[in-house]
């Protein structure tokens, strides 16, 4: 049997390490980061344990890893599903689809989302690896589209204002209703409340349709 080409052998270490980043996001949002050993996820994810040392230095790591991947299959779902917006208010529609995407998974993954902030939070900081610069190429992307003349700048602005509705939809024993959140970051981006994917629950204020949330 002849060698593994260099490309096979690449694209088998890619689909090893997605699953080991796949079976991260699973096991952590069941049982959060204490309950979940590098053992359960390396069995999970049908893997040696040895390979995830060999991928990540760290637990943290490899949970910002899993969810910054997740992160951003979301927000890239959520910007490709049809129909595709055009026109004059295209980037509008982009800019309150990512808001939604990262909004909605703070509210589906509550444990996942929690754990992973308050990671960032911790000594060890925020970490920076290929999925979170997929995150972020895509979020910029998103702020070009909205029409921003500085990009550079209006990113790390729109990042830093979900994670700042991120957190208090998370903060145990006193969270904020995710459409008061919604409406506050449609408002300072000027998107009306019927844009992306909006929640069951009417706008805070009773916001007509087509009128921008107070």
């Amino acid at each position: 049997m002849s060698p593994r080409s260099a490309s096979v052998n690449e694209e088998l270490r890619r689909r090893s390490r997605e699953r080991l980043l796949q079976a991260t996001v699973d096991l952590v949002g069941e049982r959060g980061l204490e309950a979940t050993t590098l053992g359960d996820i390396a069995q999970r994810a049908g893997a040696a344990r040895g390979l995830i040392s060999y991928y990540f230095p760290s637990k943290r790591q490899l949970l910002q890893s899993a969810v910054h991947r997740l992160m951003h299959l979301t927000l890239q779902e959520a910007l490709e599903r049809a129909p595709q917006p055009t026109g004059p208010e295209a980037g509008r529609e982009l800019m309150a689809r990512a808001i939604d995407a990262i909004l909605d998974l703070a509210h589906d993954r509550p444990l996942l989302m929690r754990t992973h902030m308050a990671g960032i939070l911790t000594a060890e900081g925020f970490i920076r690896c290929p999925e979170q610069q997929r995150l972020a190429q895509l979020l910029r992307e998103t702020v070009v589209a909205y029409g921003s003349p500085d990009p550079d700048a209006d990113y790390p602005l729109l990042r830093a204002l979900l994670m700042g509705s991120v957190v208090p939809m998370l903060l145990p024993g006193a969270p904020m209703a995710q459409s008061r959140l919604r409406a506050e970051l449609f408002q300072r981006y000027g998107l009306a409340w019927e844009s992306g994917f909006p929640p069951d629950a009417p706008a805070p204020g009773g916001t007509p349709p087509g009128a921008v949330a107070p």
